[in-house]
């Protein structure tokens, strides 16, 4: 079905602009041009919708569970809280996945993501034996996402030491032949695309890193791995490999422009260097790093070698695209004592940088999907900004309650109040 819709406002990262029409068909944006008949959508402006760039949809579970101190552990940190996600994994079913994620993808959509990259490492059984279906587990978490109607991105991730057995593949060969397998069932699904992830340089060899860059660069595939989260992880692979994770990955052959670095919370110099180098992007996940300790993310090298910023809900003890991309801007400025620190070259505003890495482009075009956003400009965080404000305020003003309805492929599969 074609319509036209005639917000008050149509958003891109640096303008709010008035009497725009926005043309859909068969999912895609087919028109933007001057308004004229249409939907009137008063008191509404339209956005691109965020992408969320790294999810464990399964964490969610962990909310509100694990902000206190165990007895037996009076120090907590990220390693205290692994083994509590551990124990989490430990209990999973397809069912529960399914249940889990189809709750968190919902969320999200409330949120104003349209899109969802989800880094998925339990494969198998208790006991490390796999299932009937190998990927029965993954299938549960795309079934989750097709059901709640958001965008996936489903990366099986590479983990061939510790962790837990139902992490554990033998053989990479084993491993990618189960991708190759999800990748022919997911082909006739639109809404879902299949990547690969090594899940660190903890959890995988050097001869698996450079496995799994030669299968993504060979298929084409996104290629994900998280990196320079905490400093023992640095210590340890420069114990093991005289190198830092991202000089390994560099080394490996895995840097490239479709692999994405989670996190580099502790990234040195050089190795922003290698990631602008090679094209590389790194996808920030602020307010889980702040609830695990992780570190600030060293947000001015990377804006100031051009290196491509996406943001994720990581561990979803929070799902608000709007405060993470707030938090990457205020630690920013925190740290140095400035304002308006992440400027990106030929800008005056963090505003446009910040935007382009929630949403991933600059703004709606004329044959992209139809995935956006309706924001509530009668919302209190809204209510009076000027329009030549709106995108700022977004970032610095507004929370994900601004969000009143979520469009993926031109359908509106969210509308407030969510629920």
């Amino acid at each position: 079905m074609r319509r036209t819709l005639v917000p008050d406002f149509v958003l891109d990262v640096r303008e709010a602009q008035s009497g725009v029409g926005i043309t859909v068909e068969d999912g895609l944006v087919v028109e933007i041009g001057p308004a004229g008949d249409g939907e009137r959508l008063t008191g509404r402006a339209l956005a691109p919708g965020f992408i969320n760039d790294h999810s464990h949809a399964f964490q969610r579970g962990l909310r509100g569970m694990v902000e206190r101190l165990d007895p037996n552990h009076p120090l907590d940190d990220f390693w205290t809280w692994r083994e509590r996600m551990y124990a989490l994994a430990e209990n999973l079913s397809p069912a529960s996945v399914r249940t889990a994620s189809e709750r968190c993808y919902r969320e999200m959509l409330c949120a104003g993501y349209t899109s969802v990259t989800e880094f998925h490492y339990v494969h198998h059984q208790p006991d490390g034996t796999t299932y009937e279906d190998p990927n029965a587990l993954a299938k549960a978490v795309a079934e989750a996402a097709e059901n709640a109607g958001i965008r996936l991105l489903l990366l099986p991730v590479a983990y061939a030491r510790g962790g837990i057995p139902r992490f554990l593949d033998r053989e990479l060969s084993e491993f990618l032949a189960r991708v190759d397998m999800l990748r022919e069932w997911a082909s006739e699904r639109p809404m879902i695309e299949v990547g690969v992830a090594a899940h660190s340089v903890r959890a995988v060899t050097r001869e698996w890193l450079e496995g799994l860059a030669e299968y993504a660069g060979r298929s084409g595939l996104a290629l994900h791995v998280h990196a320079d989260e905490q400093p023992r992880e640095i210590e340890e692979c420069m114990e093991e490999h005289g190198l830092r994770p991202v000089e390994l990955l560099a080394e490996s052959g895995f840097l490239g422009s479709r692999t994405t670095v989670v996190h580099a919370t502790h990234a040195g110099h050089r190795e922003l260097d290698l990631l602008a180098e090679y094209g590389s992007s790194v996808c920030a996940c602020p307010t889980t790093e702040g609830n695990l300790g992780d570190g600030f993310l060293p947000a001015e090298g990377i804006v100031e070698r051009g290196v491509r910023l996406t943001i994720g809900s990581d561990s979803h003890v929070r799902v608000d695209p709007f405060e993470e991309l707030r938090e990457i801007e205020t630690n920013a400025r925190r740290l140095s004592g400035r304002r308006n620190v992440l400027v990106a070259s030929g800008e005056v505003s963090p505003t446009p940088y910040l935007l382009r890495a929630g949403w991933g482009v600059d703004g709606l075009k004329a044959g992209a999907p139809a995935d956006f956003i309706e924001l509530d400009l009668t919302h209190p965080s809204l209510a009076d900004v000027a329009a030549e404000g709106l995108p700022s305020a977004l970032v610095f003003s507004a929370g994900s309650g601004v969000v009143a309805g979520t469009w993926v492929s031109g359908e509106r599969v969210y509308g407030s109040p969510c629920g």
